[in-house]
């Protein structure tokens, strides 16, 4: 299913850079494959920085693109309960550069085919004790990574007590992120409210500090980044980050004690050998590196899955947003079921308490989705003792028998997938839980979705059926959230640089109705979220009547939207103001825009991407005289049609948006 090549390379011919100074000092340079990005190594005393004092030697890394510095001199270490690495390290060896050459595809995501291919350096050091260290260092075209690795084996199982590891922005530059949530009945489940470019070193509204992934931009916006983690498994927990100390540099943290009401442990442990998950710096002069980075999937293995066949992405009616009480109403289901059949969507979501249904049983609603073609997805609690929610069914997803038992049951009535939600924890226990439901789902043919759940690692590349995630403050807060009706615009230009940006995204989006709070969007702005957020699961999350009596042309667009895309890029945008993405499956080409400002935005757009030699006809939707109109019209190109060396141009009315499809003309 994938190639793999690795070639060792002599660090005196690619990419290594060893020196000594004259106090001894050692330092390290990995380079990307294309020679554009950069990360040094030192064992040095450089100084204080941020809360490291002058005077000791300990280590620390930095990263620049294109010979400039987007991540300055930013601390490093990890302290065990028996052993520290952060003091007194002794070099002891560097391993050969090893380039890495892997090709993958990916069943849903930015892209079908994906290349990983990097450098990898390791470095070994020495506590004073004599226990060893790895740094596992790499560099790519569009970022760097670095995990620690405890070499040694032994029986007894150990815990870090912290990490050192930082990150150090530039000063002067700006920042997007969220508030990392305090521990309560909901959270944290990565909903919290973005901030729009504010200056590096701001603090987070939450004691707790910061989520991730967390964009920013050096003073100049010459250079961009995104941090982010890769490859969560169960031998450790989710991290966040610190509040800023001083120098501008935010530490790794590690879950708070009240997480999943106090179950499971704080700090990690495992038997050793043992290695931490990946600390991810995705970096570029520009920000489409940024959007279209696969980097935190290459972090992760290989997929396990050898039959894919049953994994199968697609388009789901959702009743719930639009009626609460639905999910326990045969006859109301009933009618989104008929829905999904209409437009052609493959799935039909059934949410929570699906098991007390009136009207009807789930096996009467089973046999009518079967009669309509449609596949069901049914919606589950994944408490147990780490969440207080009521909602039912729960109390089969966090024992294994019980789980296993209830995948074999759902096999056998044919249900396609699960929501699994309110997971309310990053601990090691919660995130081990993730793993197992994914683990137990491939065997018995379910795909998953997680709500109410933690931040996407690149799970989905290890496990092609996990269709997407939450993580995000999505549509459903137009039904109990006042504010979100003025912060949504903005907040949708951000997710696409943010969190879109690390993994699939089940924002629900797509509602041209209101709900108990109205939204400012234009429908056009609505419709392009079909095009702009990616998910291997697109959940429609309106009323029925809001899309059978859509205009003929948006009608259609929905009817065929894609979810799976062979390419995906950034043409134009700025997070908090506007963006416009554009997503290949097969030889059509999608593009969506959407404007995050009340004010009206033209938007000129270049179209390199498409093919050099051919000509391509074009349908664009975009804003009607009235925001809840659209206006659809063929006019870029001509009889000609269009051409890679056109430039389209889309008005987009305060809070709107537009999607192009662009087909080559036969």
């Amino acid at each position: 299913m994938a190639r793999a090549t690795t070639i060792p390379i002599l660090s005196g011919l690619l990419c290594l850079l060893a020196a000594q100074t004259a106090h001894g000092q050692t330092a390290w340079q990995v380079t990307s494959p294309d020679g554009n990005v950069t990360v040094a190594v030192r064992l040095a005393d450089p100084g204080r920085v941020a809360d490291y004092p002058a005077g000791k030697v300990r280590l620390y890394y930095e990263v620049q693109c294109k010979g400039r510095t987007v991540l300055p001199l930013s601390p490093l270490g990890i302290t065990r309960d028996d052993q520290g690495f952060v003091d007194g390290l002794r070099f002891v060896a560097a391993g050969r550069v090893r380039t890495i050459d892997e090709t993958y595809t990916m069943l849903h995501g930015k892209r079908k085919a994906c290349r990983d291919h990097g450098n990898e350096q390791t470095l070994i050091f020495e506590n004073p004790d004599g226990a060893k260290l790895e740094l596992v260092v790499r560099a790519y075209d569009d970022g760097v990574a670095f995990r620690y690795r405890f070499p040694e084996r032994s029986d007894r199982v150990c815990t870090v007590a912290s990490e050192a590891s930082g990150f150090r922005l530039p000063a002067g530059g700006k920042v997007w992120a969220h508030p990392y949530d305090k521990a309560s009945e909901y959270t944290p489940a990565y909903e919290t409210y973005w901030v729009d470019g504010v200056p590096v070193g701001t603090a987070s509204s939450n004691e707790e500090g910061w989520a991730f992934p967390l964009l920013f931009c050096t003073p100049d916006g010459a250079r961009w980044g995104l941090l982010t983690e890769a490859a969560v498994d169960g031998s450790y927990c989710g991290s966040h980050l610190s509040q800023p100390a001083s120098d501008g540099v935010h530490r790794l943290l590690f879950p708070a004690e009240g997480e999943g009401n106090g179950t499971g442990e704080v700090e990690p442990s495992w038997t050793l050998p043992w290695a931490t998950p990946w600390r991810v710096v995705i970096v570029g002069e520009t920000l489409a590196p940024i959007v279209e980075s696969d980097l935190v999937t290459h972090l992760n293995p290989p997929s396990v899955v050898e039959d894919t066949s049953w994994i199968q992405p697609g388009r789901a009616s959702w009743s719930w947003l639009s009626d609460h009480d639905s999910p326990q109403d045969h006859d109301k289901l009933r009618t989104f079921i008929d829905l999904a059949a209409e437009m052609g969507w493959e799935y039909s979501l059934v949410d929570a308490n699906w098991n007390i249904m009136k009207n009807g049983t789930i096996h009467d609603l089973i046999a009518h989705a079967k009669s309509k073609g449609v596949g069901l997805l049914l919606w589950y609690n994944s408490g147990g003792p780490h969440n207080y929610v009521t909602e039912q069914p729960r109390g089969t997803m966090d024992l294994r028998q019980v789980r296993r038992h209830e995948f074999r049951r759902l096999r056998d009535w044919g249900i396609k997938g699960v929501k699994v939600d309110f997971f309310q924890s990053d601990k090691q226990n919660i995130i081990q839980l993730y793993h197992d439901i994914l683990k137990d789902a491939a065997e018995f043919q379910i795909m998953v979705n997680f709500h109410g759940c933690t931040l996407p690692r690149g799970w989905s590349r290890t496990y092609p059926h996990l269709m997407t995630m939450e993580a995000v403050r999505g549509a459903e807060c137009y039904s109990f959230d006042r504010s979100f009706t003025n912060y949504a615009p903005m907040h949708n230009t951000v997710v696409p640089f943010t969190r879109n940006a690390v993994g699939p995204m089940d924002y629900t989006p797509v509602m041209f109705d209101d709900n108990v709070y109205k939204h400012i969007t234009t429908n056009a702005h609505e419709l392009a979220l079909s095009i702009v957020f990616e998910s291997g699961w697109l959940h429609f999350a309106d009323r029925v009547s809001a899309y059978l009596d859509l205009d003929e042309v948006p009608k259609q667009l929905l009817k065929t939207v894609p979810v799976t895309w062979d390419e995906t890029k950034f043409v134009a945008g700025e997070p908090g103001q506007f963006v416009v993405l554009a997503r290949r499956q097969g030889d059509r080409w999608y593009l969506g825009g959407i404007n995050g400002r009340q004010a009206e935005r033209v938007v000129k757009v270049a179209v390199p991407f498409l093919e050099s030699d051919a000509r391509y006809t074009t349908l664009m939707i975009g804003d009607g005289e009235m925001p809840r109109r659209f206006n659809a019209v063929t006019p870029q190109g001509g009889s000609k049609g269009l051409t890679s060396q056109d430039v389209m141009e889309f008005r987009l009315s305060p809070y709107g948006g537009f999607v192009a499809v662009l087909d080559p003309l036969r």
